[in-house]
């Protein structure tokens, strides 16, 4: 397609594309001018979570899939009221919530199990008994790493898809039947909007399936090995596809006709969205939690330092894969959440910088949120929160900067790894997500980091991410080229080498008195 040719016949907006963005507390619908990162409309809607019991997380399918489509419905309307037309929209892309794990029943399109969402912890047990299947009694939780660059972990959707298939009859019969399909949350939307039980697309994307612990790092197949050790028949698995080819056409409602034609999970999406394609970038998303990503090019770099092993995005299914190194914080923005409900220090996250601001020199701690275990590098989970080195000038605005500065420490630890995985140091980070626009934030962390912190100029890098490999994956000619962005503000380090060893030497000291709190 050429340029001409694109840009003939469309409306007062040109050619337009859907960015379809499913997270964990909301989803949201996003229309943007195609291959660019302005935003015509969009429409938001809040998801509703249930807790069972104490660390179970839950959501209901048929929820997801509502919330999804009304957002869909209200952007389209809006985008009409603008003076645009539905028509106009020549792809649309999903981007959403990793290792969610939902499993339906194939002819009627029926969810067999409410949706258990990835920080779910109740997969702790079924852990343990795999662990005991790892060869030679050694229990060694990186056992399948070489293949699927993931250590064993509750997040992961195959320990999550063993416990429904252990505990839950109507799933377990429903496989043993060869009715059962599962999928992540990019699979449940295809599926449904392609036309559900009467000929919708089972699949998903290489950046969704390389969180599943099924799919051969390497080949980008569901590996007989891996299925084999979780005892999953590949009958109910989606067929993979690259991140950018047109997967199938939305059956019904006001899109009806228009390819899905992009998918990536949520921090791959954010990577693209930031423009992080070259070896050597990275990004970090700021939201409950922090991740980062590390783009590795071509390279699969398998990590001594607790990082995992992704796939950042295949850009068609001729290309080759991208990879990524990736490290989570735990307690991001989650801290700040601790802060007003339980301790009742803030009344709203917004007022977090100016209260923090008002610490002074004296006083100040050092605060470890480490609530339920430490994640990257440390990965701990008998570790627990700690406030070090309180004296008798410390009152809250200490304690509150020390929250934030928590977020900082974490992620020069994984920035740390990530240098001594891949011997080649970061020059720049690039940040966006909620606690971006804490200023006071951003400037500790390129000072306890020492490179420039660069804030996307533009708040939706995961959804803009889905909307480009979308717009990629009708016109290959595009795939990867810049985009005009707006940047943001910058952040340079405003203090010297020695204060910020020295600062991160007590953040170290910190953290040894957090590890082995948790006796059970």
């Amino acid at each position: 397609m050429s340029n001409t040719n694109m840009t003939q016949g469309f409306g007062k907006f040109g050619p337009l594309v859907g960015a379809i963005d499913e997270g964990t507390s909301s989803a949201r619908f996003i229309i943007f001018k195609a291959n660019s990162s302005e935003v015509i409309a969009l429409h938001q809607k809040e998801l509703t979570q249930h807790f069972p019991q104490e660390g179970w997380v839950e959501q209901d399918p048929l929820d997801i899939l509502e919330v999804v489509t009304t957002c869909i419905e209200k952007a389209v309307e809006k985008l009409v009221l603008l003076g645009g037309s539905p028509k106009d929209i020549v792809a649309v892309g999903v981007t959403n919530q990793r290792e969610t794990t939902i499993v339906w029943d194939r002819e009627t399109g029926k969810p067999l199990h409410n949706a258990i969402v990835w920080l779910d912890m109740r997969t702790t047990t079924t852990i343990d008994k795999l662990l005991d299947n790892v060869p030679n009694k050694t229990r060694n939780k990186n056992y399948l790493k070489p293949l699927c660059g993931l250590p064993l972990s509750p997040y992961f959707s195959a320990v999550k898809l063993r416990w429904l298939s252990d505990k839950v009859d109507v799933v377990n019969n429903a496989m043993k039947k060869g009715s059962c399909c599962f999928g992540t949350v990019d699979t449940w939307i295809i599926w449904n909007l392609t036309g559900g039980a009467n000929g919708g697309k089972h699949v998903t994307d290489v950046s969704n399936a390389s969180r599943t612990m099924l799919m051969n790092i390497e080949t980008l197949e569901w590996d007989a090995l891996l299925l084999k050790f979780f005892e999953v028949s590949k009958s109910v698995l989606p067929e993979i596809k690259s991140s950018s080819e047109i997967y199938g056409y939305i059956a019904n409602g006001p899109l009806q006709g228009i390819p899905i034609s992009g998918c990536l999970g949520d921090q791959q999406a954010a990577l693209v969205g930031q423009m992080c394609l070259e070896k050597g970038q990275a990004k970090a998303t700021y939201g409950t939690g922090c991740f980062v990503l590390y783009n590795t090019g071509d390279i699969r770099v398998n990590s001594s330092r607790g990082l995992l092993t992704t796939v950042a995005y295949q850009l068609g299914s001729k290309s080759q894969p991208a990879y990524a190194l990736e490290g989570s914080v735990a307690v991001a923005g989650a801290a700040l959440g601790w802060l007003k409900d339980n301790i009742g220090l803030i009344e709203d996250a917004k007022e977090s910088q100016t209260l923090a601001e008002m610490a002074t020199e004296n006083g100040s701690v050092i605060f470890v949120p480490a609530f339920s275990g430490l994640y990257a590098p440390h990965w701990r989970q008998d570790a627990r929160g700690v406030i070090c080195g309180i004296t008798k000038d410390t009152n809250s605005h200490h304690i509150i900067k020390a929250a934030l500065e928590a977020v900082c420490f974490q992620v020069r630890d994984i920035l740390d790894a990530m240098n001594e995985d891949c011997g080649i140091p970061l020059q720049l980070l690039k940040v966006d997500g909620g606690m971006t626009s804490n200023a006071l934030v951003m400037q500790m962390q390129a000072d306890l980091i020492g490179i420039e912190v660069i804030k996307a100029g533009f708040a939706e890098s995961t959804a803009l991410g889905a909307a480009l490999v979308a717009y990629w994956g009708i016109d290959g000619a595009k795939h990867g080229e810049s985009i005009p962005m707006n940047v943001g503000i910058t952040y340079n380090p405003r203090i010297t080498e020695d204060e910020r060893d020295m600062r991160y030497k007590q953040w170290i000291m910190a953290v040894d008195r957090s590890l082995g709190w948790d006796q059970n």
